[in-house]
């Protein structure tokens, strides 16, 4: 069979643009769960939720959670190593300019260590695997609201689990904000939300919740050029090391006032001003993205059967953001167990610049600390502290020792 599509993907998430529409998953039984709840924990890697998966009974797999998305998806270099059967072709267009190709996947299901009697089908292959440097860890796939809306799903970010509720039987009895949302024929969560810009201008539109995406708040390129926000002396950096399945993506980094979602007020968040001009941040029927660096400051409870989601704020609710580019550097991590750690970019006139560091550097270790003994989201939350560091680094052949002091750029 000769099957070719396009299709756009808004961070990792799915939007069929082609003639040919993927048949959903029936959700009229829905599967067994017990009335305790089926609990999966997750790990969070680059704020991230990554989850363990099996595919037609295969060794663990690397699973991205992400409510930009539709369909479960398995990496292309994945889905060849494990045998599965690929037919047709992909065009994947997404955030970034790339197009690169994919395949649809037969006779392949997914199922959840720990969660026996449950299975999903994996409906397509695609070339994620760059994304594995950028996390540094494996990523073999993503999971999307196909999965999601067979449950009501119940987020903890706190204690790195999900809660998976009968959607039938769920009865909610928090003291959390119901939030009414809506999901697009893509799969994308979406909900209205308000932005305060600089001078105190407020605007209401339409945001996808994306917890796939480790930002805070990106507003899509028209709306930024709509608004002239880069014309308004935002102070703002450039964007640097944002990949997507699409490829690299531009714009600057800045913050707005406020988000407002229900009756949450969010202050103060980072937030990228997208520049792109194809691709998901070009996508002009949303005013942006609402990531996961703002979602993890609630416990959130999806229950897309009903419209609607939860939100408690945790802990994390009244927590400053992080500073964005405090060293002013990008980094990526490959080699064994993802311990090389390579410079990908370096920030005009910030630590990582003013410190002599260049692109082609090789990070071996941070404060006497080895690569060997980090992983790239504990290197990066080092790096954020704004202390005066030791990093021991290679170029080319040559060893050096460098000094950087992180500092609030923005």
């Amino acid at each position: 069979m000769n099957r070719k599509t396009r299709i756009g993907i808004k961070n990792f998430g799915l939007l069929i643009a082609g003639t040919l529409v993927l048949s959903t998953i029936c959700c009229t039984a829905g599967p067994i769960v017990p009335e305790a709840g089926v609990v999966i924990p997750f790990e969070w890697v680059s704020n991230h939720i990554v989850m363990k998966v099996k595919i037609n009974n295969s060794r663990p797999l690397s699973f991205l959670l992400d409510t930009g998305n539709k369909y479960a998806i398995v990496e292309l270099e994945t889905a060849k190593e494990l045998g599965l059967t690929l037919e047709g072709e992909v065009e994947v267009k997404g955030a970034g300019s790339e197009t690169p190709k994919g395949a649809y996947v037969n006779a392949a299901s997914f199922a959840i260590p720990g969660y026996d009697g449950f299975s999903q089908p994996v409906k397509l292959a695609l070339p994620l695997r760059r994304l594995a440097s950028v996390f540094g860890h494996d990523f073999d796939g993503i999971i999307g609201s196909e999965f999601i809306k067979q449950f009501v799903l119940e987020l903890d970010y706190q204690n790195h689990k999900m809660i998976l509720h009968d959607r039938k039987k769920f009865q909610y009895s928090g003291k959390g904000e119901s939030i009414p949302v809506k999901l697009s024929h893509a799969g994308h969560l979406l909900v209205e939300a308000t932005v305060v810009l600089p001078g105190d201008e407020s605007v209401t539109g339409t945001f996808c919740i994306d917890i796939g995406s480790g930002g805070a708040l990106l507003l899509n390129s028209p709306f930024v050029a709509e608004r002239k926000l880069l014309d308004k002396g935002i102070k703002t950096i450039r964007t640097i090391g944002k990949v997507g399945a699409g490829g690299s993506t531009v714009g600057q980094v800045g913050r707005t006032m406020e988000l407002r979602i229900g009756g949450f007020k969010i202050s103060n968040p980072v937030t990228q001003f997208s520049q792109d001009k194809a691709g998901a941040h070009a996508n002009a029927s949303e005013m942006g993205n609402i990531g996961a660096q703002i979602m993890r400051r609630f416990n959130i409870i999806f229950d897309y059967n009903h419209d609607r989601i939860f939100l408690e704020p945790n802990a994390s609710f009244n927590e400053s953001f992080e500073t964005a580019f405090t060293g002013g550097l990008s980094i990526i991590a490959d080699g064994m167990d993802y311990h090389v750690f390579h410079i990908t970019d370096i920030l005009e006139n910030s630590p990582a610049s003013e410190a002599g560091l260049q692109k082609v550097d090789i990070i071996e270790s941070v404060d006497g600390k080895p690569a060997s003994d980090m992983t790239l989201t504990q290197l990066k939350d080092m790096l954020e502290i704004c202390v005066t560091h030791t990093l021991n680094v290679r170029r080319g052949d040559k060893a050096m020792e460098v000094k950087l002091t992180p500092r609030e750029l923005l």
